[in-house]
Order: structure tokens, then C-alpha cells, then sequence
């Protein structure tokens, strides 16, 4: 599965339950580990997993291979490894004490870049 593929299947199956604050960070300049790191929270432990295993159906369903997932009993940090992309679903108080946007040097809302990268496409 391509990358562009996975990172949107990954999206997706976040959207569908309601994540929020859905960021996505290239790592390709800073790691060779991974291509990008997906981050989103959940308002709760349930939800939380909830997302998680939703990625993990959706991914399994499309032929992606899943390396691990860590975190799921506790459900306040959980990373899904699907090899080119990492998954990070936190509650929202666990997000903001690590700030891995701002380790990682993310740049803002998934959404709010699509939307620029789209109204840029538009124009020319």
C-alpha cells in the first residue's frame, strides 16, 4: 500500500470515530524510522481505544501490515506502528503534557493544511 493511501485510510478510520485535533507530521527529513506520525485525541479511555481499533480493522482490511499497538489496556496513549506511519491517540490532557507536535515540529491541524494545500491548488 502506498504511503498517500495508508496516511488517508489512517484519516479516515479516525474520522469515522470522531477524533479530534487530527494532526499529521512528514518525518521523513528527520527519521528514517517512519514517513509520517498521525496524531488525534480522544475524549475518553473507551474512545481512545475505540480509535485504535478502528485503525487497526481498516488498515488489516486494506492489506496493511500491523507491527504492534501499545498502550491499549491503560487506553490513555495508544501507538499504533503500521510501519511507514505511526498513530498516536491520546486524551487530550496526555497530548498536551508530551507535545509531540511540538517535538516532532508539526505544524498545525491536519485539516487546516489540506485546506491551504487545496485553496493553493486551486489558484495556480
Amino acid at each position: 500500500m502506498k504511503l498517500a493511501q495508508l496516511e488517508r485510510l489512517v484519516i479516515n478510520a479516525l474520522e469515522d470515530i470522531k477524533a479530534r485535533d487530527i494532526e499529521v507530521i512528514d518525518t521523513t527529513r528527520l527519521t528514517a524510522l517512519f514517513d509520517r506520525m498521525i496524531i488525534a485525541s480522544g475524549d475518553s479511555n473507551r474512545q481512545v481505544r475505540a480509535l485504535a481499533r478502528n485503525v487497526q480493522e481498516k488498515a488489516h482490511a486494506a492489506g496493511a501490515r500491523i507491527l504492534s499497538c501499545e498502550g491499549e489496556d491503560a487506553g490513555e496513549w495508544i501507538l499504533v506502528d503500521l510501519g511507514d506511519v505511526i498513530v498516536h491517540l491520546m486524551q487530550p490532557a496526555v497530548r498536551s503534557y508530551y507535545d509531540l507536535e511540538e517535538l516532532w515540529g508539526g505544524r498545525g491541524p491536519w485539516r487546516a493544511r489540506e485546506a491551504a494545500t487545496e485553496e493553493l491548488v486551486a489558484s495556480g
